[in-house]
C-alpha cells in the first residue's frame, strides 16, 4: 500500500493540467452550441402558429414558452423543438392563449379615424383584417388595437372583412361581431349607403346572423345658391332620378334669366313626396330675390336673402307656404335690400332693355296670365322703375302672327295690361304707367319660324321723361 501512495503521487498532479483544458474547451465550446441549439429550435417552429415565443438553452436542454392558439398546435409546437437535431431535453413551459367569451370585434369610426378592438383570432388573421381596413378606408386613419385570442367562429375573417366595406359607407358608427352574429349602426355616408349596407349584410359568411342593423340615412338635401356678384346659381344636393334632375335643371334656367345655372346635383333614392314641385314653387321664390339660399332638407323649404323691394319680401314670406305641396312646411327668412341709387331716363331705358333682351315675360298660352317663372324677372323690371323717379313708362304688348289680327290685337293690350297691374301692386303709381298693345304690327323677325315668333311674342319698356 505504501508502494501505491508513492505511485501515485507521480502521476495524478498531472490530472490538473487535464482538468483545467477540460474548463476552458467547455468555457469555449457551450456558448456556440447553445447559440446553435437556439437557431436550430427556432427554425423547427416556422411552420408554427404561436404568441409571445421565447426559447432559452443551457448546455443542450431547451426551454421552451410560448403561447399557442390550439391544444393540437401546442403539442405540434413542443414536438417540433424536440425533433431539432442536437436537443436532448425540452423543458415545456407553453400554454394555450386565453380563451374570449364572448369573441367580441369592433370596428368603430368617428370623424378622425376608425378604431378596431377587441379580438382576434390569429396573427394573420389581425395582418389581414388591418390590411382590409385600409383597403377599404383609403385615406382614413385605422387605429388597431385588436388583441388576440381564441374562440373567433369559423370564417371570422371574412365577416370582418365585408362588415370593414359597409363601415367604409358610413360617416360615423360602429360594426360589431359578437360570436356568429353581426350588428351595425351609426349615419350613412351618401344616400343610398343604407340601402347597400342592407343589401350587402345579406351575404355574409355562412353561420353568421345580423343582430342589429340600425344605420339611419342622411338627411336629403337639395340646395340653391343665388350669387348676384358672380350672376350665378349654383344647384347642388340629390334629386330622386335623372328625369327631375333635368326638369329642375330647366326650370332653373327659366326662372333665372340673368344668371348661368351651375349645376352640381346627383341622383339617389330616398326623396321624399311631391319633391319635384316643391323644389319647383321654392326655386320661384329664390329667383325674386337679389341674393339668397334655397335648402331644401326633407319635407322643409327654408328661403333666406335679400328681396329686391318690400311689397316683394312681404309676398314672398306669406306666399312660400301656400305654394308648396300638403305636408311640406316653409321658413322664409327674407329682408329687403338696401335700395339702389336712383338713375336718369337714359340708364333707365338701358336697364330695361338689357333685362328684357336677356328674359322675356312669359304668359300662358293665348292667355294673359303671366307664368310664374317670369316672377324673378318683373320683380327686377319693379326695382328699375323704383330707380327712376323722374319718368313715365309705356308698357308695351307684342304677339306672333298666328290667329286672327283682331284677336292678337286685343291679346297683346291685355297682357301689357297685366304686366302694368303687377308694377301697381308692387307700389309703384298707376299714372307713371301705360299699357299698349301693337298685335302683331311690329314684327321683330319673320313669323315663318318658330324662333321668329318667339321674339316677337315680348313685353317692352318705353322710358318717357316725366314732364
Amino acid at each position: 500500500m505504501h508502494g501505491f501512495y508513492r505511485w501515485s503521487a507521480k502521476w495524478w498532479p498531472g490530472l490538473i493540467p487535464l482538468a483545467i483544458l477540460w474548463v476552458v474547451a467547455a468555457w469555449f465550446s457551450t456558448p456556440p452550441l447553445e447559440a446553435d441549439l437556439t437557431a436550430r429550435s427556432l427554425d423547427a417552429l416556422k411552420s408554427t402558429v404561436l404568441d409571445k415565443t421565447q426559447i432559452s438553452v443551457a448546455g443542450r436542454d431547451v426551454r421552451f414558452a410560448a403561447e399557442a392558439f390550439s391544444e393540437e398546435g401546442r403539442r405540434s409546437a413542443v414536438g417540433s423543438v424536440e425533433a431539432a437535431p442536437g436537443v436532448r431535453l425540452v423543458n415545456d413551459a407553453t400554454r394555450l392563449v386565453a380563451e374570449a367569451k364572448p369573441f367580441v370585434w369592433v370596428a368603430e369610426r368617428d370623424n378622425v379615424r376608425v378604431t378596431l378592438w377587441g379580438t382576434t383570432p390569429l396573427p394573420a388573421s389581425k395582418a389581414r383584417i388591418a390590411e382590409a381596413a385600409k383597403a377599404a378606408l383609403a385615406g382614413t386613419e385605422v387605429s388597431d388595437r385588436t388583441g388576440l385570442k381564441r374562440g373567433a367562429p369559423p370564417r371570422f375573417d371574412g365577416a370582418a372583412v365585408l362588415l370593414l366595406d359597409q363601415v367604409a359607407k358610413l360617416k360615423e358608427g360602429k360594426a360589431t361581431i359578437m360570436d356568429a352574429t353581426v350588428s351595425i349602426t351609426g349615419m350613412a355616408r351618401d344616400l343610398g349607403g343604407r340601402e347597400a349596407i342592407a343589401a350587402a349584410l345579406k351575404n355574409l359568411p355562412e353561420g353568421f346572423t345580423v343582430a342589429a342593423n340600425d344605420v339611419k340615412a342622411p338627411p336629403y338635401v337639395f340646395q340653391a345658391n343665388k350669387d348676384p356678384v358672380a350672376n350665378t346659381l349654383t344647384l347642388s344636393g340629390y334629386v330622386p332620378d335623372n328625369n327631375v334632375h333635368a326638369a329642375l335643371v330647366a326650370a332653373a334656367q327659366r326662372k333665372f334669366t340673368n344668371d348661368k345655372v351651375v349645376d352640381n346635383l346627383k341622383a339617389s333614392i330616398g326623396a321624399p313626396g311631391n319633391f319635384a314641385p316643391a323644389v319647383t314653387a321654392a326655386l320661384g321664390a329664390l329667383s325674386r330675390l337679389s341674393t339668397g339660399t334655397l335648402v331644401v332638407n326633407d319635407r322643409e323649404a327654408k328661403l333666406s336673402g335679400d328681396a329686391l323691394y318690400d311689397a316683394a319680401a312681404t309676398d314672398i314670406r306669406a306666399s312660400l307656404g301656400k305654394e308648396l305641396p300638403q305636408g311640406w312646411t316653409a321658413k322664409p327668412e327674407v329682408s329687403v335690400k338696401p335700395a339702389s341709387a336712383p338713375v336718369d331716363a337714359s340708364v333707365c331705358q338701358q336697364l330695361f332693355k338689357q333685362n328684357l333682351t336677356k328674359g322675356r315675360i312669359r304668359f300662358e298660352t293665348s292667355s294673359a296670365s303671366i307664368n310664374a317663372d317670369s316672377a324673378g324677372l318683373l320683380d327686377r323690371l319693379v326695382e328699375i322703375a323704383m330707380r327712376c323717379p323722374l319718368t313715365k313708362f309705356d308698357i308695351v304688348g307684342h304677339t306672333d302672327g298666328d290667329g286672327d289680327p283682331a284677336f292678337n290685337q286685343t291679346l297683346s293690350e291685355k297682357r301689357a295690361a297685366a304686366v302694368e297691374d303687377y308694377l301697381i301692386k308692387a307700389g309703384l303709381p298707376g299714372d307713371r304707367f301705360e299699357a299698349i298693345g301693337y298685335g302683331a304690327t311690329l314684327p321683330l323677325a319673320s313669323n315663318d319660324t318658330e324662333d321668329g315668333k318667339l321674339q316677337n311674342r315680348r313685353i317692352e319698356f318705353v322710358v318717357r321723361p316725366n314732364p
